[in-house]
């Protein structure tokens, strides 16, 4: 027996059960993920009442999700699986808040206030990539290259580690974020990583590096000035755990063009 989706349950663009049901100012609810597509297309609108909005506020509609729960749970015999409740997606005043308290913790040299506050963001990251795209148009890059420049000279593997996990998905950086993880300290922090860090920090360490050189010249001009690196990439090569790695650095050809600068 074929189930139909009770129509005050379905997205009114998507037509589809809602799993994620936000209202607008409008009194019209949607999913969330059809709706912020509709607005990123450009539409100022509400689809259903043609509306200017006067506003972009998305408010979660907890009564409808838990509804359509269970409305689920009742017809799971026909095979209709429980939508599972979605998290509240990262807003830009939390990210800015956030970035600020790394970046007033990074001036006092608060290092594990630094961390904690970076794994926050991580997590963030982890939970959609709707997260990930608000942290990073929220200045997010530019905060933690210049953390990692602060404390690059320090040693604090973990602290740093961090921070290179979640700068490879940030490029591209602006010109401030490329500014400080281009310095010597960082550079030579990052060569630090590619050469003695563990398997997770290497790869890291290189998807941030062939980001960063990709941005700008002068970035390999001053690459190719930090020792061991060239030591470091050979070494790389040599190493068959690591291939993904290896890919990232000869894209392009990269590998051979820095070995010349070398030369």
């Amino acid at each position: 027996m074929e189930i139909l989706n009770p129509r005050h349950f379905c997205c009114p663009i998507s037509l589809d059960l809602m799993k994620d049901p936000v209202t607008l100012p409008t009194g019209i609810t949607y999913d969330r993920e059809s709706i912020e597509k509709w607005i990123e297309e450009g539409n100022l609108t509400c689809p259903v009442t043609n509306q200017v909005l006067a506003s972009y506020d998305q408010i979660p509609n907890h009564s409808i999700r838990k509804m359509i729960q269970d409305w689920c749970v009742e017809n799971r015999s026909y095979g209709v699986e429980r939508i599972p409740t979605p998290r509240v997606p990262v807003t830009p005043y939390e990210v800015s808040e956030t970035c600020k308290r790394v970046y007033d913790a990074a001036k006092r040299g608060e290092q594990k206030k630094c961390r904690e506050l970076v794994r926050k963001i991580k997590n963030w990251g982890k939970e959609s990539e709707r997260n990930k795209k608000c942290i990073v148009e929220n200045g997010a890059g530019c905060v933690l290259s210049a953390c990692f420049e602060s404390f690059a000279s320090v040693s604090n593997e973990d602290l740093l580690g961090e921070i290179l996990s979640v700068l490879v998905w940030m490029f591209p950086l602006g010109e401030e974020g490329q500014s400080k993880l281009g310095s010597v300290q960082s550079l030579n922090r990052l060569v630090w990583f590619l050469t003695s860090g563990d398997l997770s920090a290497r790869q890291n360490a290189v998807l941030v590096l062939k980001n960063l050189l990709a941005l700008d010249q002068k970035h390999v001009n001053a690459l190719v000035e930090i020792e061991g690196v060239f030591a470091g990439l050979v070494k790389l090569i040599k190493e068959p755990y690591l291939p993904y790695c290896y890919q990232s650095f000869i894209d392009g050809n990269f590998l051979h063009d820095f070995t010349i600068k070398l030369q």
